[in-house]
């Protein structure tokens, strides 16, 4: 039975790389760790120089499986009044990772102060992405390749697509609202909708994302007392929601920021399905921070997936002393 259910996701996964059926983008599982993915709104957030990177893992358990790296930059410029950023990304599926996604984007998120302390910040964001299908033989599997006793036997049928790269641009725009304790925000990535086909035009569905979050101090005290050096514990609740194509899923979140420790628990699902939780720990420590999260999938898939395992390294740089007087988002680290 599993080995069959292998056999199935294998397919599945090959179609809907080559002809990009409805294709969803990569979800990581520390949303605040990765925040110009999020939402580019995020840029300049911090103010201090940020550097994020993510590494993630997804379903190991399968040989097809989904590996992702994302590493951004971003901080606030007083010239500009916003901040600006930057962000890599490769992603590798299938066998071999045989369709492989690169993509480079440049955003600039412009602030300004609505009442008191409450801020806005409205961002754009151009990214270039290309697109490569490695078409050997020995990595693809098609349907028409399986023999019901024997598996993978049979040679296939497909013919290559008359090209197996192309580049194409991409854009995405953001809002965040903020206050001291809370804040929220909307984004729109693939707002051209490109096509990302191989053997016919093949657009990407608009991602709508809307998240939004607080933090709820447990104790008065504001300053470090313990002996032990920890801070005032801090949860905070959070929850996101995503829209792309016709896939609707909710992120409920709950983060115990303690420093210099954090522990979460997330739950995503979608509209008629479970789909996993999520379990993270992280450590930080004055400006360098390190988290590690990993998917329990409760879906169907549950028995083949194995999960999905998810690295994040922040290192956020000393605020120059022009910019202290600017305040950063509070927000979650992971």
């Amino acid at each position: 039975m599993r080995q069959r259910n292998k056999i199935v996701l294998l397919l599945l996964l090959a179609l809907v790389g080559v002809h990009g059926a409805s294709a969803q983008d990569v979800g990581f599982s520390q949303f605040y760790a990765n925040p110009l993915y999020l939402n580019p709104a995020f840029a300049g957030s911090k103010v201090a120089p940020r550097i994020s990177l993510t590494y993630r893992a997804q379903w190991p358990g399968l040989v097809s499986a989904f590996t992702t790296v994302s590493a951004s930059y971003d901080q606030y410029i007083n010239d500009l009044h916003g901040g600006i950023g930057a962000i890599v990304m490769s992603d590798r599926q299938g066998d071999h990772g045989m369709l492989s996604t690169t993509s480079l984007g440049a955003m600039y998120s412009f602030r300004f102060r609505v009442y008191k302390d409450i801020h806005i910040n409205l961002a754009l964001q151009a990214t270039m992405t290309n697109i490569k299908l490695d078409w050997d033989p020995n990595h693809m599997r098609w349907p028409d390749q399986v023999d019901r006793e024997h598996g993978f036997v049979d040679l296939t049928q497909a013919t290559p697509p008359d090209k197996t790269s192309t580049l194409f641009p991409d854009f995405a725009a953001g809002l965040m609202v903020y206050g001291p304790a809370w804040y929220g925000g909307l984004a729109a990535h693939h707002l051209n909708q490109p096509s990302q086909g191989f053997y016919s035009e093949d657009r990407i569905p608009m991602k709508l994302s809307v998240h939004a979050g607080g933090l709820i101090n447990l104790s008065e005290e504001k300053r470090r007392t313990s002996s032990l050096g920890l801070g005032t514990p801090v949860i905070s609740p959070n929850i996101i929601y995503q829209y792309q194509g016709k896939f609707h899923y909710f992120n409920y979140g709950l983060y115990l920021d303690w420093m210099p420790f954090l522990v979460g628990m997330w739950y995503r699902n979608g509209i008629e399905n479970s789909d996993a939780f999520i379990f993270m720990v992280g450590v930080q420590q004055d400006y360098f921070k390190v988290g590690y999260s990993y998917d329990v999938t409760v879906s169907e898939l549950a028995n083949s997936t194995a999960g999905a395992h998810e690295v994040t390294l922040g290192i956020l740089l000393p605020v120059p002393e022009a910019k202290r007087k600017v305040k950063a988002i509070r927000c979650p680290s992971f």
